[in-house]
């Protein structure tokens, strides 16, 4: 057996796997304290990635370059998801909370066709090609036949996100309050939880999520379009 051949499969996995973890994630949370499937939460990863690739744009062509360029286009991408899933939850979702279970689904569909529409005419339907932002970094250089310097950086960031997701849900204020929702939505309100808030942070949290993965895909595979959230989504 091929032990090389086998390694580079395990780091492709992992990188790739890690992607979609941090996607199914904000599934996750949304659907464990509504019980709703957030259709739109794709889109949200694909518009975190068009955002990092505009914001890279502007600022390479103001004569920034390489890292610097991709945590102030992530930083920007994570503020514009946030603000979408926000937006999203208080005009798709919530005004249907007590409605049939079928009809926030079909809203949520609905938000999904919109958002990824919206891109294709704002932008293009077409490939477009993302700016190689992280260099090769020279301690690499033994396991580079391995391991790229880009998918080291996913697995680092991956890991710290996934990590301080962990620390917010367990041992912080809001992170509880999530929890009681979850648990039993009425009893928490009875015990002064705001969960309307909670909600909403859950798909602030969720979009948040999802942008830092658009980012990081779009920095590996070096090229996105309209659609790459409804695969993304289906795979998480």
């Amino acid at each position: 057996m091929d032990f090389d051949y086998l390694f580079e499969l395990l780091c492709g996995g992992l990188v790739k796997g890690s992607i979609y973890a941090l996607i199914a994630l904000g599934y996750t949370m949304v659907y464990g304290i509504i019980q709703l499937i957030n259709f739109a939460h794709g889109e949200v990863y694909m518009t975190g990635a068009f955002v990092a690739l505009i914001v890279s744009g502007v600022l390479t062509l103001s004569g920034y370059s390489g890292l610097s360029v991709l945590v102030l286009a992530a930083v920007v991408a994570v503020v514009y998801a946030a603000a979408y899933g926000f937006t999203l939850e208080k005009i798709a979702y919530r005004p249907l909370r007590g409605a049939p279970r079928l009809s926030p689904l079909i809203s949520a569909i609905g938000a999904s066709i919109f958002l990824m529409n919206y891109v294709q005419l704002a932008q293009t339907p077409d490939f477009l090609p993302f700016p190689e932002l992280i260099p090769e970094f020279e301690f690499m250089e033994t396991a580079s036949r391995f391991i790229s310097s880009v998918d080291l950086v996913i697995l680092v960031v991956t890991t710290l996100t996934m990590v301080a997701l962990t620390v917010l849900i367990k041992y912080t204020r809001i992170g509880k309050a999530m929890r009681a929702t979850q648990q039993d939505m009425v009893m928490a309100r009875l015990v002064g939880v705001n969960v309307d808030r909670v909600i909403s942070a859950t798909f602030i949290i969720g979009s948040v999520l999802a942008a830092i993965a658009g980012v990081l895909i779009a920095s590996r595979s070096g090229q996105i379009n309209a659609a790459i959230g409804f695969m993304a989504g289906i795979k998480a």
